[in-house]
């Protein structure tokens, strides 16, 4: 590439902002973000019950035809560490980004083949252009609990598209979970955005378990409301309290993320994080899990050194990472005083995103990982 084709290169912008009053705060995010003539503006803020608003002042501080899309978060990510009461906004500049969006709507009904007309006509309207790289962000309203055919179906209709993304967070105990397309505050839904870049992007991906020798049958289950209720027939939350060795009564988000459950599929551990236990002794998944599988017990390892790593070994530092972190690594984050060493990490490499409720990520629904897109300069002959 030349360098007055290099100087055309546009990257993404981000702005983070205590929030406070919305029509405030929406002016502050433009500032940063107009300038760079977006054609798409993610956002994510806490208490989500801002979101709507936010998003709908952003909407109308861009040019027309650009488009503000989000959901309610956990927490934030960006460049100050994980956040609480802030608002991230992305911005994906025109000159070196074209996107679409599609709602992917009745999320408990399953309109499957619905789903593919619509992406496979969404990804026609891209044309094949090797100097241009395309991808997909997702985000999903998970209180239907069907990520899991979500994933499925993006991956079946569009097998050649680098795919990720997060489920919409909010309070571990009582969340109402939603995205948002410019106006329009959608549940049971999920929102497709397809994206084409000059950029390079490269897919990340971490998490922080090995599996143990500590094994156990799924006895009994509830895949569609994802429960967990017998392993190895018993109870599960007293088995899986006896298994990591504390009393059932001090069962919590912090030893859930210390311990997560892993189930192995296709040579790979995924995680299948714990959110609570129920008062009939069972165990609330954030993923679903069938009768009959077989599960291993996670065991933490060193939270941030594969982590770093991983960054390290981008060829270049990115413009910026959108990222995807389950609110549960933050969590055990948090516990081990790691704040001031992930704050550092955050900020060398231009990180921004959300705390989720579950990730997606190759045509998989998982939980307790870090999954990231990284935009680099185009590579040079």
């Amino acid at each position: 590439m030349t360098t007055s084709a290099a100087s055309q290169i546009a990257t993404p912008v981000q702005a983070t902002i205590h929030m406070g009053d919305v029509t405030s705060a929406a002016a502050k995010l433009l500032s940063v973000i107009a300038p760079a003539d977006p054609d798409l503006v993610l956002v994510f803020a806490s208490p989500s019950a801002t979101l709507p608003v936010l998003a709908a002042e952003l909407r109308k501080g861009l040019r027309p035809g650009a488009h503000v899309v989000g959901c309610s978060s956990a927490g934030e990510l960006s460049g100050e560490g994980y956040c609480n009461g802030t608002a991230v906004a992305i911005g994906f500049p025109s000159r070196s980004f074209r996107s679409e969006f599609l709602v992917l709507d009745e999320l408990s009904r399953l309109p499957v083949t619905r789903w593919m007309t619509g992406l496979r006509d969404l990804f026609s309207r891209f044309r094949s252009d090797p100097g241009r790289r395309l991808f997909g962000i997702l985000l999903v309203d998970g209180s239907s609990k069907q990520e899991e055919v979500l994933v499925a179906t993006l991956d079946a209709a569009l097998p050649h598209v680098m795919i990720m993304g997060g489920s919409a967070g909010g309070d571990l105990e009582v969340s109402q979970t939603f995205v948002v397309a410019d106006q329009a505050v959608l549940r049971d839904a999920a929102i497709f955005c397809l994206i084409e870049t000059d950029l390079d992007v490269r897919d990340l991906i971490f998490d922080h378990f090995r599996a143990t020798d500590t094994r156990m049958i799924v006895t009994r289950a509830n895949p569609a409301e994802r429960l967990l209720l017998e392993i190895n027939a018993e109870p599960a939350a007293e088995e899986y309290a006896r298994m990591v060795g504390v009393p059932t009564g001090e069962l919590s988000p912090l030893v859930f993320a210390r311990h997560p459950l892993l189930v192995n599929m296709g040579g790979r551990y995924f995680v299948r994080a714990i959110r609570q236990q129920t008062e009939e002794g069972g165990l609330l998944l954030m993923s679903s899990i069938d009768t009959g599988a077989v599960m291993s017990l996670g065991l933490a390892e060193d939270l941030t050194e594969g982590f770093e790593a991983m960054l390290r070994d981008l060829p270049a530092t990115p413009s910026l990472i959108l990222s995807f972190d389950c609110i549960l690594r933050r969590l055990a984050m948090e516990h081990a005083g790691l704040g001031s060493v992930i704050r550092d990490i955050f900020h060398r490499y231009n990180m921004a995103g959300f705390n989720t409720f579950g990730e997606q990520h190759g045509g998989m629904h998982m939980n307790q990982t870090f999954v990231g897109l990284a935009f680099l300069d185009p590579e040079r002959p």
